[in-house]
């Protein structure tokens, strides 16, 4: 009888949930301005999330150290002003040129590219590994033929984000200092929100979230890295052009699980065949062993066994989080399994792993 009223009341409460959520979806256009102003502060928030993180244990050595904590905070305000000085001075300049030169330079780098696969194309060896009849060369050369197009015509578009992204740098600075001032105190005001019974597990379940993304996001930090210093060192070695600017892309785009190192590897490749396809292959071979030594050596040691989350599970949920939510979802997915994975866990071990286990 316990079982089929309880039965009964989920069936209730689920019913009434549907209902909800249906109804609420017949008049989304009133929450319109809300969704508006999410859009809006997500950037600036995951910014912010992100460099607490960074920045709060050097924030919490210095206040250990009897440093005023607002004036530790000012002192990395400046710091880093001074390195994204220095940065603007030394390294952009390079960056751009390369990124100048290679809009401009597209043309014979297509061309170039069209020659060796019309090369490669000849070689009787790889053309017999496709059906007879098929030229996959020339539908490759157009593909890139069409992707440099779009480059070159959208890369003012990308200088133009600029003014849009001077917002986020305007804000998320503000947002992150007080952040960083407030330090723990946001998550002892949210175990305090809790009844008293369940604030032990809150408090309990605050910490292991906040490690757990502490220990995320400073790992994927110096992963990628490390990553990125391997593969700029390799790329020098063999001569492999624009290899300041590959290797940013590269380092960027790893920060998305899964599809960015896929995503990343492919204009390295290219612009290594645009040479020869001996410094495509080796190219090839430097990404393959740098992410072996990032995935097996430099990952386990910095992750230890803090990102306990299968290769699968990351597959599928950055697929479903780019299918419904775009590249914003496919950044932050990772971070929110893991806390609502915590979360979860905890409520069945409050309310259902005895009565599940007893039953």
């Amino acid at each position: 009888m316990f079982k089929v009223n309880s039965f009964v009341r989920f069936s209730i409460a689920l019913a009434l949930i549907l209902i909800n959520i249906y109804l609420l979806s017949r008049v989304s256009f009133i929450f319109q301005p809300l969704v508006t102003m999410l859009t809006v502060i997500t950037v600036p928030m995951m910014l912010s999330v992100f460099f607490y993180y960074l920045l709060r244990p050097l924030v919490n050595y210095m206040e250990k150290k009897k440093l005023n904590r607002t004036l530790s905070i000012l002192l990395i305000y400046l710091v880093f002003g001074i390195l994204f000085a220095l940065f603007i001075i030394g390294l952009w300049p390079s960056l751009r040129e390369q990124l100048i030169n290679l809009v401009e330079n597209a043309p014979n780098l297509i061309n170039s590219l069209s020659l060796q696969l019309k090369e490669l194309e000849q070689n009787g060896v790889i053309t017999a590994m496709f059906p007879e009849g098929s030229t996959p060369f020339s539908q490759i050369t157009e593909y890139i033929n069409k992707g440099f197009t779009f480059v070159t015509n959208y890369v003012s578009g990308f200088f133009s984000l600029i003014s849009s992204f001077a917002i986020v740098l305007f804000t998320f600075p503000i947002i992150l200092f007080y952040m960083l001032k407030q330090g723990e105190k946001f998550g002892r005001k949210l175990v305090h929100i809790a009844p008293k019974r369940f604030q032990k597990d809150s408090r309990d379940v605050v910490l292991e979230i906040d490690q757990a993304l502490s220990g995320f996001i400073v790992g994927r930090v110096l992963v990628n890295l490390a990553l990125g210093v391997l593969m700029y060192i390799g790329f020098l070695i063999i001569g492999l052009p624009y290899a300041l600017l590959l290797t940013v892309i590269a380092v960027i785009m790893n920060f998305v699980p899964f599809i960015g190192a896929i995503l990343s590897s492919v204009p390295i490749v290219i612009m290594g065949l645009v040479v020869s396809p001996s410094v495509a292959i080796w190219s090839l071979i430097i990404i393959l062993v740098a992410q072996q030594i990032q995935d097996n050596l430099v990952a386990p040691y910095v992750f230890g066994k803090k990102l306990d989350i299968h290769p699968l599970t990351t597959i599928i949920l950055v697929l479903g989080a780019g299918d419904l939510g775009g590249i914003i979802a496919i950044l932050i997915i990772i971070p929110v399994y893991m806390i609502v994975k915590i979360i979860l866990v905890r409520i069945y071990q409050l309310f259902f792993k005895d009565k599940w286990q007893n039953a």
